[in-house]
């Protein structure tokens, strides 16, 4: 299976992000760089506004991960309250 990754810009908002994607993705690879933070899986990865919106303690819409956004890979299945890469 091939694995699918997300890479984000080291700030503040991300860090949360992050925390959320480590939760819902128990078996995800976090790797911390200098300035950027990699997120990988097998097979699938999801962003749940939700979980995102508990981490920051506030409302978020899945349209602010643009702003922290380096690069993905996999297919990307979107919807206002997830993001899901994933392959098929």
């Amino acid at each position: 299976m091939s694995k699918v990754y997300i890479a984000l810009q080291d700030n503040d908002d991300a860090r949360y992000i992050v925390e959320a994607i480590e939760d819902d993705n128990p078996d995800a690879v976090i790797q911390r760089q200098p300035a950027m933070i990699r997120i990988e899986n097998s097979g699938r990865l999801v962003i749940r506004k939700a979980s995102v919106e508990d981490k920051m303690g506030r409302d978020w819409e899945l349209q602010e991960l643009h702003l922290s956004l380096i690069t993905l890979g996999g297919n990307v299945s979107e919807d206002e309250d997830e993001m899901v890469l994933h392959w098929n």
